[in-house]
């Protein structure tokens, strides 16, 4: 599953299933990415379930969240967030930490904006990153994001920074 040994996996977007709930459980467990994902750190199952079961059920109108699949196995989430007039702001998830940095979330993160464009008719995607996020910007900076600004701050790995505003007109 690495690409960087010239082994490139099957990366496709899907929609998310209760099935998958036990790749979530996983993922919780994991403080790395909680941490850099902003997730609350030890939930409960029964805590968990039922805010993956709102993930599943999608009952915002401008928001849509999609699963990552690699190699037929959920390894992640896709998002488009404040979808509106032909935009919307795009987040990607890798829930396996062991997977960062093998280009697989540029791989997503671009079949979801095919997808986007071609069902949703998106054409203005933007992003935002912590500063000390160097994967999360090397990959938008990857698929042709460009930085627009730097307003606001959060907190990413326990460290507050400064968030950096990303754009990409397709």
């Amino acid at each position: 599953m690495d690409e960087k040994e010239g082994i490139s996996p099957d990366i496709r977007i899907r929609p998310l299933t209760m099935d998958d709930y036990e790749a979530v459980l996983k993922w919780s467990k994991d403080d790395i990415f909680c941490s850099a994902n902003g997730w609350e750190m030890n939930r409960t199952p029964e805590e968990l379930h039922i805010w993956w079961r709102m993930c599943v059920e999608n009952i915002v109108e401008d928001f849509l969240r999609m699963g990552i699949e690699c190699d037929g196995k959920l390894i992640g989430y896709a998002d488009l967030a404040g979808i509106q007039d032909g935009s919307a702001e795009l987040g990607i998830a890798i829930g396996e930490s062991g997977l960062w940095g093998k280009g697989i979330g540029s791989r997503a993160a671009q079949a979801l904006m095919d997808f986007a464009a071609e069902k949703l008719c998106i054409t203005v995607f933007t992003a935002e990153t912590n500063e000390a996020n160097m994967r999360s910007r090397k990959m938008l900076e990857k698929i042709g994001f460009a930085e627009v600004g730097r307003v606001g701050r959060e907190e990413y790995m326990g460290m507050d920074g400064l968030l950096i505003q990303y754009k990409l007109e397709k």
